[in-house]
This record gives structure tokens, sequence and C-alpha cells, in this order.
């Protein structure tokens, strides 16, 4: 399915509605998706209607949004309504994860729903997305956005119907004075982080503006439940509490950029402990922490304990956050306990067991593309039940008989997706925390390092070259995992069965206090079993131990080693000689670069000899021509481009203007390119190099490859400036 659509922008005023009478799709009641938007890096509201004069009416007079400057109009003869609730669903979420703007769009309740031809309508918002980088409406790739945090954990999503139904259960919950505890069980990857994000969003959403579908029809869900909810709770004192605290921070940097939620609204069950809440959401609480191994935590345990008249000895956090809150929502999964000094199960249990707990359970797998199929093979694998091979749609699983091939494999993946990272068992000890010249995994020929820092490292410089642990990734979503079974864990042929070497288990904290060697194998299997649902798209794994690399080997198969874009024209922008303009006072210099959008192409010299109107004060921002066809998705051929030149910060998703030395003719200057930027860092000593640098072609002619630029190529790799967006292009 092939089909044309149309991005128009006007200005934001009733006056403009005559000349948005000139599509006649407007006076059709006809689906629109629109984007208003503020100036520079602004805000922006993203919105869906049938009946765009009214709708656009009704935003003039909002106080805030009447502020914004241009409505962007798509419209397509081809939109259904499901087609544009789509698209809009995927703009605000995307638009969300750039950056560039922040968004006033309130939670808009959006659930996952098939419907005619989705697919074509997925391929045509990519289209979209690359118009909207054009015109410097977005800044960041797609696939950049999908690898971060950020994005993964923001409000703005689609819910499944099981999700839907979790949220509608706490909203009852939450009005219901006889309710004071509710759980929301479900393993790794079902989105329980999701849930609680998007209902602390829900909360905090301004009434007028919260639209429910796809949460409402089906489930009796409306604006009155959360009305009636604001209404019962006056200026709720809410948090969301998450005991870990590397994950906490990822959070508290998701709730800084969602209007209505701040950072500080994530905090730790040590805080939660100062202070009374109405409700606290707490997230992965089984990772909740009672009085043992605690180390220097002690003491700030015992005083909380004192502070809340409870008996530190005999108490846990799960009970300071009872103590402290009206209602308490626990997103919780007993699998994923994996220390002594994790709250046990007896104490959840006993909660639930209450008359004012209620508990529901999210089953389907939100994270894994393998399913829970997925799960419940690893299940029983680890469970030494030997299930016969299997293959699953959309989802890679492989056994590696060499580390050599494994840190391969994860390089690969690196360099193609993005997020793939080594995760192991804690068998071997951390000797490069106090010497960072040390190996810590010494592993057949190869040689690696644990995790070089604690908090952040998943997206830390160097990350791909070194070994995560539980602690490390708990909590977060990648791309590909590669797991390494440690000699912690083996099998046993005379039993059949899997068995746990105490003594090649390095965590001190994580056996101390434990006389039951079965407990023991439970946190094992628990820490295995959660890394092992950390991708979503693939999983390969390495086993030390011979034995249970044969028995895996029985269940697991091992490691072999378009049309042109339709485009609405842009006039062309108004020349001004040098001597007749006024510099940056709705002009910018236009240098006659002609960059080569391809290889290194013919060196040419940069002069200043022209100026072009543009709005802009921005004296950083210029204008250059970007010839080729290696970016023709999203630039064409010959196109006049505005560019931003580069003031610092990460560079990874955004299309740039690189000079490289390597090429230099001391005759005619510097060579020049125009591609996305991608790279990987190291760490060396006290500080990070760049390790590889690769610049990606967005064509429609799949001949262009990718520039990949390693070590000493590197330091002749300048960027210059960030492509903002399309000024001009060919007809």
């Amino acid at each position: 399915m092939s089909f044309s659509y149309k991005l128009e922008q006007f200005v934001f005023s009733s006056q403009s509605f005559a000349q948005i009478n000139s599509n006649p799709l407007a006076s059709d009641l006809w689906p629109f998706v629109y984007i208003l938007t503020g100036s520079g890096r602004g805000k922006a509201y993203v919105g869906e209607t049938a009946d765009i004069f009214s709708r656009l009416d009704v935003h003039l007079r909002d106080a805030e949004k009447k502020k914004l400057k241009s409505v962007h109009l798509i419209s397509s003869q081809f939109f259904n309504k499901s087609a544009a609730l789509d698209v809009e669903a995927n703009l605000i979420r995307y638009l969300d994860g750039d950056g560039k703007y922040k968004l006033l769009n309130c939670v808009p309740g959006m659930a996952n729903h098939n419907y005619f031809k989705k697919d074509c309508y997925t391929k045509v918002f990519k289209e979209i997305w690359n118009e909207l980088r054009k015109r410097g409406l977005a800044e960041k790739s797609l696939e950049e956005i999908d690898n971060s945090d950020l994005f993964k954990y923001s409000p703005y999503k689609c819910l499944t119907k099981e999700q839907s139904q979790g949220i509608h259960f706490i909203l009852d919950a939450l009005l219901n004075d006889g309710v004071g505890q509710v759980f929301l069980e479900g393993g790794a990857g079902t989105g329980k982080t999701i849930v609680a994000i998007y209902l602390i969003k829900l909360i905090y959403s301004d009434l007028d503006e919260i639209e429910l579908r796809g949460l409402g029809e089906e489930m009796g869900l409306s604006s009155e439940n959360v009305r009636q909810l604001r209404e019962k709770y006056l200026n709720p004192k809410i948090a969301l509490v998450v005991p870990m605290a590397s994950f906490r921070r990822t959070l508290k940097k998701v709730f800084s950029g969602v209007k209505g939620l701040r950072g500080s609204m994530v905090i730790g069950p040590s805080e939660a402990a100062q202070n009374e809440y109405d409700i606290l959401f707490v997230d992965e609480s089984h990772r909740l922490r009672r009085r043992v191994n605690l180390g220097s935590y002690y003491g700030r345990f015992d005083i909380n304990c004192c502070k809340l008249g409870l008996a530190p000895q005999s108490t846990n956090e799960l009970d300071w956050l009872l103590k402290n809150s009206r209602k308490l929502l626990l997103f919780y999964d007993s699998g994923q306990s994996i220390r002594p000094s994790d709250v046990r199960k007896a104490d959840f249990d006993r909660i639930k067991k209450r008359a004012s707990a209620r508990t529901t359970v999210l089953k389907s797998q939100f994270r894994v593309r393998g399913g829970n199929g997925y799960v419940d093979f690893i299940s029983k694998l680890l469970a030494g039940d030997s299930p016969p091979i299997k293959s699953f749609t959309n989802y890679e699983v492989t056994l590696c008989k060499s580390m050599t091939d494994l840190v391969e494999w994860v390089n690969v993946k690196e360099n193609e997706f993005g997020l793939s990272r080594m995760i192991a068992g804690y068998s071997w000890e951390w000797l490069s925390k106090s010497n960072p010249d040390a190996f810590d995994l010494e592993i057949d020929d190869v040689s690696l390092r644990w995790n070089s820092t604690s908090n952040g490292w998943i997206h830390s410089a160097g990350a791909v070259s070194q070994v995560g642990c539980i602690h490390t990734t708990q909590g977060y979503d990648l791309n590909f995992a590669a797991i390494i079974f440690g000699n912690e864990i083996g099998y046993d042929k005379q039993k059949e069965e899997i068995v746990i070497r105490e003594e090649h288990y390095f965590d001190k904290a994580g056996k101390h206090s434990i006389s039951d060697p079965d407990e023991l194998k439970q946190y094992i299997l628990n820490i295995y079993k959660t890394i092992l649902l950390r991708a979503i798209h693939g999983t390969c794994i390495y086993v030390c131990d011979a034995d249970l690399r044969e028995f895996f080997s029985n269940s697991l198969p091992c490691l072999s080693a378009g049309a042109k874009d339709i485009r609405p024209s842009i006039p062309f922008p108004k020349v001004i000689s040098f001597e007749q303009a006024i510099p940056w006072e709705g002009c910018i210099p236009l240098y006659d670069l002609r960059v080569a959008a391809g290889e290194f192409g013919v060196a040419q010299e940069v002069s200043e000899s022209q100026w072009v109107e543009v709005e802009s004060e921005n004296k950083q921002q210029f204008a250059c021509t970007v010839i080729g066809d290696s970016m023709n998705r999203i630039i064409p051929n010959g196109s006049l481009c505005l560019f931003e030149k580069y003031q610092g910060g990460s560079r990874n998703g955004l299309i740039v203007l690189v000079e490289c030395t390597d090429y230099q003719d001391s005759d005619l200057g510097s060579c020049y390119t125009v591609k996305e930027y991608s790279s990987t860092k190291r760490t060396v000593g006290d500080r990070w190099e760049h390790q590889e640098i690769t610049l990606k072609p967005r064509s429609t002619d799949s001949g262009y490859q990718n520039i990949e630029l390693r070590d000493e190529e590197v330091l002749g790799l300048k960027v210059i400036a960030v492509f903002k967006r399309v000024l001009w292009e060919p007809s």
C-alpha cells in the first residue's frame, strides 16, 4: 500500500482558517493529525480530529495553547479514524522521546489495537517522521529514541488491554475506602513500571483535557473516575518509591521531562519514611529491604524504625511504607527477589491476606518479543526440565560455545541496533573496582572487566566492552543481551539437576546469613531468569560449566557463526547580498559550501558570500546546500539546509555536518559530508574516548554504506554543525 500525505504549516491564528480551508479534506470532516508548536525548543501539543476548525478554535481559547505559534496539519485521503489515532499516538510518544519540545499533552489513554493495513501505516509514520526532521520539528532518529530510557519509561505509551484493565482495577481501589493496599503482580517485562508512571501522570493531568480513548468503552472507565479521584484526594501527596538507586536516578530524569511531574516525586524507601503520603506507588517492591546484610545502611535503617515507632530487629522497609501511606500500591514479582536482604515473600503474602488488600496480575510479556512462550521456555530450562529446541517469532535465542564468539556477537548487535550488553552471574570477584588495570572475568582466552560504574552503567561510555550484573541491569531494557552463566551454577549428571557451587558465588551480601542451600539456589536462579528477560529482541548464552552447557545444548540452538518520498514543496528563501544584509536580523549566512552527501567528496573552500532570509536571531545558524542521495529520505539531493554550529553534547542519532581532515586538500580546503551520527566509547583511565564513529546514510538507494572510523581515523573527524531542517528542495 502506497499513498501520499500532506504536511502543511500555518500561523496558529483564526486568520489562517481561510488558508486551511483550501485543503478540501478540511471542510469534509476528514481525519487530521496536527501539531501545535512554539518557537525554538519550546512547547508543543499533538492532536487528532475530524473537525479541524472547531478543534483549533478550542485551542485558541486555551490559556496555555494559544501562546503557541504554528500549526502543522497532516492529512491524507487514505486516513481513516484508526490510522489517524495511531499516527497521533506515535507522534506523542516519539516527540516526547525526541526532547526538542515539552509536550502539553495529558495522558491520552491510548490502547494497542489492530486495524486494516496497520503495518502499512506504520511504514508511513516513518516517512512522516523523516519529514518532521527535515523541517526541524524533530531531531533524533526513531532508532535513537527507541533506545533511550526516557522513551521506554515515558507515560505517553500505547497500553495493552491487560494493562488498561490493571489501571481500571487500581483506580477503582483508590476510590474504595475499604481498600488500603493494592498489589499489581507480574513477571519481568510485563510493564509494571509503565502502569505506575502512567497512573501518576493520569492523576496529575488536567481534567478538561483527559481523553481516555482505548481505556474507556470496554473497561467502563471515563474521565468521571479521575474526577472522583481528584475530589477524593485534594492536592494529593504522591510519590513513586524505587528501592534501587541507579534505576531511581533514571526515573527521576523521566519525571523531570514530563509536564505535571517532578523528579523529586521519585524517592527511596528511606525518604518515604520521613513523611506521610496519600498514595505511595512502589516499583520493584520485591527489592525492599529487611534488617539483613545492610552494611553502612544499618544506622539509617534503625533511625527510621525508631522515628516510626517500630522495632528495628523485627521490621522492614515495607512496614515503613504501610505506616506512612493512606493507599499503598505495590508493583511486585517474587521471582525477582535476589538477596537475603530483600523483604521475604511471606511478609508480602501476609499483607495480601488482609481484608483491605486487593491483587491483580499482569501475565502478558510486554518487553521480550518472544512473548510468554519464551518466558515459559526459560522457566522450564532453569528448572532442569530440558524443554525441546524451539524457535520464537521475532526473537533470537542461541547458545554460544565460545567466549570469543559471544563478544563478537554482542559487538555486532551493538553496532547494528545499539543497547546490546553482556551480563553475568556473580561468579567473579570485582578486582577492577580497586585496580582499574585488573581484569575480573578470565574465560578461555578472553579477559573482561565488570561494569565500571554502578549507576547508569547501561548507557555509560565503554559499557559494550564490559560485563554488567543483576544490580546494574534490573529494571532496564536492552535490545540484545549476551548472558554468561558463571561457575557458581552447574549441572549434576547423576542427579539430573541444576546445582549451585557456593564457593564460586562472590556476592557476599547475596549469600551471607543463608543456611539453607535451597534458598541460595532459588536466589541465584531468580537472578538468571531476571537477566534472561532483559532483552527485547534476542539473547545469546555462554555457559562456563561444561555439563550445564551440554544440558542447555539439548534445548538451545547453537550460534551460527523504495520508492522516492512524496514531499510537499517548500519555496526557496529570498537571497540577500552581503552588502544589503543586516546580520541575524531575519537572515543567516549562506555558505558557498556544496556538501557532498556521500563518501567524503571533492574538497571545497568555505566562504561567506550571501545571506538568506530565514526567521532566526541565532548567530550559530547558517545555510548551505547538500549534494547527493545518501540522505534523500530526509534531505533530497540539492536541498538548501539549515544547520546550527555544534556546541557540545551528545550527537548520537542526530544528522550532522562533519569535516574529515584525513581527506584534506591544502589548496581547496577540507572535505565534508552530512550523515546520521553514531559512536561507541571506551574508558581509558579516568577519561573516555571514542572507539568507533559510524556515519549512517538514510537513503532509498541501498548502495550507500556506513562510513566507519576507528581508532586514529576518529581523530581526523570534526563535527561542524547539526542539521535543523530543509529550507528548500528541488522540485
